[in-house]
């Protein structure tokens, strides 16, 4: 089975908020109703100079690097480092990453994929600035309308004291700003809020949101198509 278009799906939300687990869920759900998916991962694949970020990251802030994991917590220091040059610095990193994003779709876009999946999205990234401020959320809405929009723009809500456990990566009181940002943003670009349930759950009703922004609309749209051409035959003949 293959769609007309290519469908662009994204996952955001705060660190430890299931997203692995659901990307893998739907892409294991879409390839046994015949569709293929292509994966990406916004920071390994996307990011503009991001080996030299992150190094860049550590050297300056000390954090520690790597996953962390209930067995293993570590101290990150990078999106939680807030000050005025650093927010600066994201306004024009944001840009390059919005033209590298752009890019990449296009680009998978002429590929034999159905789906593109997005583990994290350039939304993620905008959660990490100070959206108080009336001329950051400007910047939001104009760069928000420069970069391709998903089909269905996910934001997977959860419990940051839940989170934290499951990722202890940040302080739980970033953790906490972090889920108001993504809130702030998700209301600023149109995404989807999936509420903090089970993971069956939360899988189902990621299924029945894509079915019903993506496939529902393929359907129509191929069935409106056809009609038009039968049409127009009844009429020529």
């Amino acid at each position: 089975m293959r769609l007309e278009s290519v469908k662009v799906v994204s996952f955001s939300g705060i660190d430890g908020a299931g997203k692995s687990t659901q990307i893998e869920a739907l892409c294991n759900g879409l390839r046994a109703r015949g569709f293929r998916c292509a994966l990406y991962t916004f920071w390994d694949d996307v990011v503009a100079f991001s080996k030299f970020r992150e190094r860049v990251s550590l050297q300056a802030f000390k954090g520690d690097e790597g996953i962390g994991s209930p067995a293993r917590p570590i101290s990150r220091r990078d999106k939680n480092v807030s000050n005025w040059y650093m927010t600066i610095c994201r306004l024009v990193l944001y840009m390059c990453d919005a033209f590298s994003l752009s890019v990449a779709v296009s680009r998978s876009a002429e590929s034999d994929a159905d789906f593109l999946i997005f583990d994290r999205y350039i939304y993620d990234e905008l959660a990490n600035l100070p959206l108080k401020n009336l001329a950051v959320r400007l910047y939001v809405r104009a760069l928000s309308r420069f970069i391709p929009q998903p089909n269905i723009a996910l934001f997977l809500d959860a419990d940051p004291e839940a989170a934290t456990i499951r990722k202890p990566e940040y302080p739980l009181e970033f953790v906490r700003r972090n889920r108001d940002a993504y809130h702030r943003i998700s209301r600023l670009v149109g995404m989807t809020v999936v509420p903090p349930l089970s993971i069956e759950q939360t899988s189902g009703m990621i299924e029945e949101l894509v079915s019903e922004k993506c496939l529902k609309s393929e359907y129509r749209s191929q069935r409106d198509s056809a009609s038009a051409a039968a049409s127009l035959g009844a009429h020529h003949g």
